[in-house]
């Protein structure tokens, strides 16, 4: 799959479990580990499991495959490596902490909160 159409897939199943302030980021030309930073929120340790689960099997059965993954049990952060697109699921509190939209400000971003409710199309 191809990596833009991979980071909307991502971003897609993200908002279908309830991820708060999804955020798509165009690493593209500034990075060399991925294309595609996919920073969200969950509202616990329970719903940021549930999001990188749902992330995981939903994605499993399209045949992309999980390269690396850290954080489960760390219950500030969970980093899901798909290659060319690499997903942080944060706690509120850490995600304020680290700031990653503010360290990779160069990136291009699509903040796609409710997008999936308006049934808007995400442009990048």
């Amino acid at each position: 799959m191809a990596p833009k159409r991979l980071a909307l897939e991502i971003a897609k199943i993200a908002e279908e479990k309830k991820a708060q302030q999804v955020v798509l980021m165009d690493l593209s030309g500034l990075s060399v580990v991925c294309d595609y930073f996919l920073i969200c929120s969950g509202e616990s340790s329970v719903h940021m499991r549930a999001i990188a689960k749902d992330l995981e099997e939903k994605l499993s059965k399209k045949g992309i495959t999980l390269l690396n993954s850290g954080g489960y049990f760390d219950k500030r952060w969970i980093l899901l490596d798909f290659g060319n697109v690499v997903v942080h699921i944060f706690s509120p509190e850490t995600r304020e902490y680290y700031q990653l939209e503010r360290l990779w400000a160069d990136a291009k971003r699509k903040d796609i909160s409710d997008f999936s409710r308006t049934k808007d199309k995400i442009n990048i």
